[in-house]
């Protein structure tokens, strides 16, 4: 901050070294964002060329003037009078000098060779010169910049003690130019290539002195700031800290000027910067109906059967973030997911529909949810799939799948579909979403994760590998539930800590991790059921035709389905299909005249080379 040395960033430090040293300086990076200043015992946040003018200022320069490549010339600081005696143009206050890139050269020579007064030429947006002028005319201006930075010399101005900095005697200092770039490589490589008359900066994001020097200068304009009791002044100043890191000087100011635009007193400046962040006013988990989480574990169990343990920590994440309480043992607002399951065991046994259930419990569709499958994330860059390509490759301006839906719709049940298969490059993504809640793009946009829920699945555990390269499994129907869960949860244990060395994203599911059990039989004859009432339903909905069994056809229908339950819910499914949608199909084709009808089922029966339906 200007005004204070123990607080100025080093990149301020180096240019009050520099002045005397280099003619030029190249400032790149975090170059839009706003810095600040103390100005008459107050602290103000300003963009960069005016942050720069008090800089200047308050080493010695009279006259300091900004140059953009359309709107052309302004004073920042000086009068008209000396800037027209130095170039022979007339500029006041406030008023802008049109000039081409001709122009500017003889402009800016003019200030850096100047003996009159110490001036100093701020050169913004410069990396859009080649975008806006022709090319030879860029050239010109490049090369004429070039001579001046080698034929500069520094000077000494004697004024009178009031003028000099900090009442020092005069020195010599250049009549510098400052480039302000987006990148370093805006300026032509043999520009700065080998030219020590050229001093590079990157200035860097905001590092916490900054961050909270801002929050301290914007949080008293804020409703409610001077109002408040000192200590609750203090705890919510460290809220507006905590919650801002990462976040540019810029943005906590917006945070300040948004709560003011929508009244939001001090108090609650967390909701203010989650709605920033998400850019969303309403909190639609604290719109769930309360009738709807209180009866979550019904209606989850009517979805998923047989998976007690999962459906009741299901229900349990709903009801603590119903209540905003997910990971509020950590922080008053956590940036945490709502939630965090990871869903291991069998195939076909509902942990997809698990996902499913969640979602349309919370948002009332089922297809609502994020899916992405991981066995196509195998290769070590396909993250670039999720997060977007960095700047330079193919497909940078496009953004990734996973961050792009999570800033388009914030609130969701993100689903990571057989986790294992993913490359552990990947895998080191989600440590900053279940730590930080958040996420950066390839294009430096920030995805916010703190009101999704994150559901992990996986098979890990269901085998082991033998000596001989061949697989047995580990786990088998006629075990027990808790060795079943015993067994798999070292699985994984051994999984994340030995074989990818993973062990931090193991730390972060923490007890999330819910092993599924094997579908039972009496598990397996109430899912039948529920897909045979689908099944009825679509006919007498859709045709009219009503269907009922003989005892003994459903019966012998239930155990033909339920003989194999090795490949869960799906294999019912399957096993449907084959026993009897497919010969119920035949019969219909052969007895259904195409109006409102009804049958009876009373046998299933092998013929030689499939199942057939005796019916009437």
């Amino acid at each position: 901050m200007i005004g204070q040395d123990s607080s100025k960033p080093k990149w301020v430090h180096e240019i009050e070294r520099f002045l005397a040293i280099k003619p030029q300086f190249l400032l790149c990076g975090n170059v839009n964002d706003v810095f600040p200043a103390s100005l008459g015992g107050s602290v103000a946040t300003l963009g960069l060329p005016d942050y720069l003018k008090e800089l200047l200022t308050n080493n010695g320069y009279s006259l300091v003037v900004k140059y953009e490549p359309l709107t052309g010339f302004s004073l920042l600081s000086g009068g008209a009078d000396l800037f027209e005696k130095i170039t022979g143009e007339k500029l006041c206050a406030g008023e802008n000098l049109t000039a081409k890139l001709d122009k500017a050269a003889a402009v800016a020579a003019a200030l850096a060779f100047s003996a009159d007064a110490h001036s100093a030429l701020i050169l913004r947006f410069a990396s859009r010169i080649n975008d806006l002028m022709e090319e030879n005319e860029v050239e010109s201006f490049f090369y004429r910049m070039f001579r001046m930075s080698i034929e500069s010399t520094p000077r000494i101005m004697h004024g009178t003690a009031a003028d000099r900095p900090r009442g020092k005697e005069p020195h010599p200092l250049y009549n510098p130019l400052f480039w302000i770039m987006d990148k370093e490589n805006d300026l032509p490589p043999w520009y700065v290539l080998d030219n020590p008359r050229v001093h590079v900066l990157p200035i860097p994001r905001p590092n916490n002195e900054i961050r909270n020097c801002i929050v301290d200068a914007v949080s008293p304009k804020i409703d409610g700031y001077a109002g408040m009791s000192p200590d609750l002044k203090v705890e919510n100043l460290a809220i507006f800290r905590d919650q801002t890191v990462g976040l540019l000087a810029g943005e906590i100011a917006a945070i300040a000027q948004m709560a003011k635009n929508e009244q939001i007193p001090f108090g609650q400046i967390g909701d203010a910067i989650r709605r920033y962040k998400l850019g969303i006013q309403e909190n639609m988990w604290e719109k769930l109906d309360r009738g709807k989480i209180v009866n979550a574990e019904t209606f989850l169990s009517a979805r998923v059967m047989g998976q007690p343990v999962a459906v009741r920590q299901a229900a349990d994440i709903l009801k603590r973030s119903r209540f905003n309480l997910s990971g509020a043992q950590f922080s008053r607002y956590p940036q945490r997911p709502k939630g965090i399951l990871f869903l291991s065991g069998p195939t076909g046994v509902g942990k997809t529909e698990l996902a499913k259930a969640v979602t349309e419990l919370v948002f009332g569709s089922a297809t609502h949810y994020i899916r992405f499958d991981m066995s196509e994330f195998g290769h070590e860059h396909s993250n670039q799939r999720l997060i977007g390509a960095p700047p330079g490759y193919v497909g940078y301006d496009v953004g990734g799948e996973l961050t792009n839906a999570m800033k388009q719709n914030p609130f969701s049940v993100v689903l990571f579909d057989e986790i294992e298969k993913a490359h552990p490059r990947i895998l080191d993504m989600f440590l900053q979403i279940l730590d930080d809640g958040r996420l950066t793009s390839g294009r430096g946009e920030t995805a916010y994760f703190s009101e999704s829920l994150i559901v992990f699945t996986s098979n890990l555990g269901m085998y082991e590998q033998l000596p001989d390269g061949t697989k047995r499994p580990r786990v088998t129907p006629e075990m027990h539930y808790n060795e079943i869960a015993t067994k798999i949860g070292a699985a994984i244990d051994d999984f994340f800590k030995y074989k990818i060395n993973r062990p931090e994203i193991l730390n972060r599911m923490g007890k999330n991790i819910v092993v599924f059990d094997f579908i039972r039989p009496e598990t397996a004859r109430k899912i039948f059921e529920r897909m045979m009432n689908n099944i009825l339903f679509r006919l007498d909905d859709s045709y009219g035709i009503r269907l009922s069994f003989e005892d003994t056809a459903l019966q012998r229908l239930a155990e033909l389905v339920c003989s194999d339950l090795s490949m869960g819910g799906r294999g019912i499914g399957s096993n449907i299909e084959t026993y009897f949608m497919n010969p119920l199909s035949r019969r219909l084709c052969e007895l259904h005249d195409g109006g409102p009808g009804a049958f009876v089922v009373r046998d299933v029966r092998e013929t030689q080379d499939s199942w057939d339906l005796e019916m009437w």
